[in-house]
């Protein structure tokens, strides 16, 4: 059965649209008890009001918080998005509302989409995943003062603004800690080109765990890939596994690229962890599955979407509150990756 529309109220009572679409949204000189009489009818019918038409006319808020997708591989890849979206959603809908998704079309700008959002106010604020060190749209967000939280850190310290993320630069600290005490002394990272803000927390993590231990006979090899580029990323991988100073260990940025080195590593005859230990972050759901189980650092990427909600809502509920920030402490997760240097 079709909803009931505006009309539908109207021949009911027998008042016109005008009337009715006017008592509804509390505008207009409409009686008391005209408006009453409306919205028990509104009521009775089961008549819902479209949100999307009354922020058009700047009535009311919309009810809706955005998550805007564009990566190429984000959710193909990252299959942590799941996750994401669940977290959010619940987090959204303890305070009654919704999330929608909106995607990029090939050839469009995320600016583009961000900014028809903000201006039609088809939501009430939005979520940012992705966070770049230097990121227009955390920066034009800020200029209109259009509620966000960012999943995620710029690196300018001066745009303050409300965001969650994970301590990368702790975990992979204690990464480099573990193997370190399993004699590993010759280190590799597998990072990416783009310029996402968790790739430099991470690294730095890293060197300053190195710096510390002060060892003359640590010895690190960054190696670097597209993020999305599967050819590429193997040719990087391989050329790492098969140069005359093969690292004994590789701290992997993410979850997907240490399970390319486990499949990678496997085809040239390596046995890891014997030959070869790995670990990641993320604790993907493939991460559990892998042979051997792939050691790594969960982020609780459910509750940190459910907090980034939250955080969304206290933004908008008051526009002026000091910035809100939270930085989560990943859990590491042993498994049959990683084991004593050879």
């Amino acid at each position: 059965m079709a909803a009931a529309t505006i009309k539908d109220i109207a021949k009911a009572l027998g008042l016109s649209v005008s009337t009715v679409s006017r008592a509804l949204s509390g505008s207009g000189r409409i009686p008391e008890a005209t408006c009453a009489r409306v919205r028990e009818a509104a009521e009775s019918l089961g008549y819902m009001p479209n949100r999307a038409a009354q922020i058009l006319v700047g009535k009311r808020n919309s009810g809706f918080a955005g998550l805007v997708l564009t990566d190429p591989g984000y959710g193909r890849e990252d299959s942590y998005l799941g996750s994401y979206i669940s977290g959010l959603g619940k987090g959204l809908a303890e305070s009654g509302i919704d999330l929608f998704l909106s995607a990029v079309a090939e050839g469009q700008s995320e600016l583009s989409v961000i900014r028809n959002i903000v201006e039609t106010r088809r939501a009430d604020g939005l979520i940012l995943g992705r966070t770049s060190e230097v990121d227009p749209r955390v920066a034009y967000l800020l200029s209109v003062g259009f509620p966000f939280v960012t999943h995620g850190r710029v690196m300018d310290d001066d745009l303050a603004h409300d965001w969650i993320d994970t301590d990368g630069a702790t975990a992979f600290g204690e990464a480099f800690e573990l193997l370190y005490a399993l004699g590993h002394r010759s280190f590799a990272l597998l990072t990416i080109e783009e310029p996402m803000t968790f790739r430099l927390h991470r690294t730095d993590g890293l060197l300053a765990a190195i710096e510390r231990c002060n060892d003359p006979a640590v010895s690190l090899t960054i190696a670097t890939s597209p993020r999305y580029d599967s050819g590429r990323r193997q040719v990087v991988i391989r050329e790492l596994l098969s140069g005359p100073q093969r690292p004994t260990s590789i701290i992997a940025l993410f979850d997907g690229l240490a399970l390319a080195v486990l499949q990678e590593a496997e085809q040239l005859g390596l046995q890891v962890p014997h030959d070869l230990s790995v670990i990641g972050f993320d604790n993907i759901g493939s991460a559990a599955l892998a042979r051997p189980g792939l050691t790594t650092f969960d982020s609780d990427t459910f509750e940190a979407a459910r907090h980034s909600a939250q955080m969304l809502v206290a933004r908008i509920a008051d526009p002026d509150a000091p910035p809100m920030t939270r930085l989560i402490r990943p859990k590491l997760i042993l498994r049959d990756s990683h084991g004593p240097a050879r």
